[in-house]
């Protein structure tokens, strides 16, 4: 298991983590396998989307917000219950496939870390499995 250390600089941002996520499936030595990721926060997620076009991560973050409002009256009392709540949509892990010692990803997909609780020092784990 690695664990891949993410400093966001904003309350909601979307940083691609593709490049650290291949370095530690790359270290593992598996060449057919299971690469999972786990998000160790309850107010950020973890998503396989477009990292080619920052206008999608925009998009993305703009839709939850309409999705997910500020001004409701919730419960909680710390102030970040939209943070919890767009983490839970998002979610907190992933599964992505390993072969030939690399991730099965689609052209234009990459793997993102989902901040709606910023700015923070968080983490990721990466457990790879496999032959």
């Amino acid at each position: 298991m690695r664990e891949i250390p993410i400093k966001t600089q904003a309350r909601e941002e979307m940083v691609d983590i593709t490049r650290e996520v291949a370095s530690a499936v790359a270290e593992s030595g598996v060449k057919n396998g299971m690469c999972h990721l786990n998000c160790l926060h309850t107010t950020a997620g973890i998503t396989v989307n477009e990292n080619a076009d920052p206008d999608v991560k925009a998009d993305i973050l703009m839709a939850l917000r309409n999705i997910v409002q500020d001004g409701w009256p919730y419960a909680h009392a710390e102030g970040n219950s939209p943070a919890h709540v767009k983490s839970s949509i998002i979610g907190a892990s992933l599964a992505i496939p390993v072969s030939g010692g690399r991730l099965v990803l689609g052209t234009w997909q990459g793997i993102i870390f989902c901040e709606f609780d910023g700015p923070r020092s968080r983490r990721v784990t990466v457990t790879v499995v496999g032959a």
